[in-house]
């Protein structure tokens, strides 16, 4: 499949910052200037688009209902703010998970995101429905979202580094199979490049007779804990669609559901391939910041020098900016690590070693972060954690967020397990259940029961940290921080020479000193650090 199969003619946009030039757009919905320049690029955004700022200026259908396959991380939050911000649209939501769905429509939703709560009990009942029945769902709608989810596989060829696209075939044979109309179909979940066109293949080979399908790519990037305003104020939306009257017209209707609340500026269109990288570059370019601030730590730790310092001198750069360059025990969640392995893969599949090579070293110092970390703790405490306890603070692999995938937390509770120390763990929001399914492996291994002999959920902070040997911050909620818990109670009540070891640099040092903990902290020397001439 060709990416311009017929190459349309578009007058370019005028410049004046209006649709058609005529004047009739004004304010948040007109297009952006000429020059778009962000992060150190000048080049005019029109010359390094594929699509000019007018290219979804064509005749398209208005879009009343839509379905989305997948009640996830993704799918949940994105489609019930598209139902606030379009009341005449009717957002039904399906899943084949009954336990999931039933969340969605009780009080208690699956996912804890701040603000979807409240979103979510206000349109639902009125255009935002979540039912397991997706066959109604694709044959009264007229877009489909497939947000469901795309794992790294873990057998077979790929293994550890390609997406698993079962779920996506299956949902998309299951639009051809089901559909009676026309239909939208948009890839949501995060993909390898070029999965528009196995899906196109898959849609048009199983499609009823007069049946036709639009493929349009409109990758995600919410970050989670901060999802619904991320979804509010977004820096770009992005819709990738073959460059074809029909195409573009599918576009201009997914554009308009966004356009209800963002700027029109800020709704990009591009060709699919270009979409569908765009997601995995974003993470593999946010996920390198990451694991270099984390490399220069260790350089830190090794010199004196402070790496919160460090971080804030370079992000005081305009070219470099200061998001993501805070050091931590290491990055987790649900899409770092698999889009850069995705992209690993993807890299070996193009014959690019050299590439592969380096995306891998991402990963890598990522894991090596955590070990170091680990290691810190054990030389720390003697060279041995052998039936001491650790209180680990924080489960989920970020604050505001009940997601563990990926977690730190699960990496150096099983290095801590394997050291024969006692683990207490508090986290605010992750459930008790989902805690003990990381850290076993259902239907591989039924080791539950020892499991517990090592390690006990704390209800809260305090009664985790009591009679430990050590506190472990792995989780930068605001609750652990010194401002809020008192660390003087938990002193008191801990094991002397009481150690404190800041994962997430979210705890006044000189403080806790003061009271007389001894704290180690990522990206700083221990306390008692000199230099070789022993400057103070």
């Amino acid at each position: 499949m060709h990416n311009r199969v017929n190459d349309l003619e578009s007058p370019v946009w005028d410049g004046s910052g209006n649709r058609n030039g005529n004047g009739d757009d004004k304010g948040d919905n007109c297009f952006p200037p000429a020059d778009i320049s962000r992060g150190g690029a000048t080049t005019p955004a029109e010359r390094r688009l594929s699509r000019p700022f007018n290219a979804l200026m064509v005749p398209h259908k208005t879009i009343k209902k839509i379905c989305c396959i997948g009640a996830g991380y993704v799918g949940g939050p994105t489609c019930a703010v598209i139902a606030e911000k379009n009341p005449d649209i009717i957002v039904t939501i399906v899943d084949i998970n009954p336990t999931r769905i039933a969340a969605w429509n009780s009080d208690t939703l699956p996912i804890y995101e701040p603000g979807l709560d409240k979103i979510v009990k206000g349109c639902r009942g009125r255009n935002l429905f979540f039912s397991t029945d997706v066959d109604k769902g694709i044959i009264e709608a007229d877009l489909i979202f497939v947000s469901v989810n795309t794992p790294t596989k873990k057998k077979g060829v790929g293994a550890g580094y390609a997406a698993d696209l079962g779920y996506v075939e299956s949902a998309t044979r299951h639009i051809a199979r089901v559909a009676q109309s026309d239909k939208i179909v948009v890839e949501k979940s995060t993909v390898p490049c070029r999965t528009a066109h196995s899906m196109r293949y898959i849609l048009e080979a199983n499609a009823r007779p007069g049946i036709h399908f639009d493929i349009l790519s409109n990758p995600e990037f919410l970050a989670e804990g901060t999802a619904v305003p991320d979804l509010m104020r977004p820096d770009r939306v992005l819709i990738g669609s073959l460059d074809t009257l029909a195409g573009r017209a599918a576009a201009a209707s997914l554009a308009d559901i966004y356009a209800s609340w963002v700027p029109r500026g800020q709704i990009i269109a591009m060709n699919l391939w270009s979409s569908e990288l765009s997601k995995l570059a974003a993470n593999a370019l946010l996920a390198q910041r990451i694991s270099s601030i984390n490399a220069l730590s260790a350089i830190c730790e090794a010199t004196g020098a402070d790496v919160d310092e460090v971080s804030y001198a370079c992000g005081l750069d305009t070219r470099i900016g200061s998001k993501f360059l805070k050091a931590s025990v290491g990055f987790g969640g649900s899409c770092f690590q698999k889009d850069i392995l995705n992209l690993v893969y993807l890299s070996e599949s193009l014959h690019l070693p050299e590439v592969a090579a380096y995306w891998r070293q991402v990963v890598e110092m990522n894991e090596y972060q955590k070990r170091r970390f680990t290691d810190r703790v054990i030389s720390s405490l003697f060279n041995t954690l052998t039936g001491k306890k650790i209180a680990i603070l924080g489960f989920a692999f970020k604050k505001d967020t009940g997601d563990t995938r990926e977690s730190p937390a699960i990496t150096l509770v099983n290095y801590f397990r394997a050291e024969r120390a006692n683990i207490s763990i508090y986290d605010p929001k992750v459930e008790d259940s989902q805690i003990w399914m990381d850290l076993t492996e259902p239907g591989v291994v039924d080791d539950l029961a020892e499991l517990q002999k090592q390690v006990s959920i704390a209800t809260n902070a305090y009664s985790a940290c009591d009679d430990a040997d050590a506190v472990v911050i792995c989780t930068e909620w605001d609750e652990f921080r010194d401002t809020y818990l008192d660390y003087g109670r938990i002193y008191e009540n801990m094991k002397k020479p009481a150690f404190v070891f800041d994962g997430r640099l979210i705890l006044d040092r000189n403080r806790l000193e003061g009271m007389g903990f001894r704290v180690e902290t990522i990206g700083r020397a221990a306390s008692s650090f000199k230099t070789p001439r022993d400057w103070e």
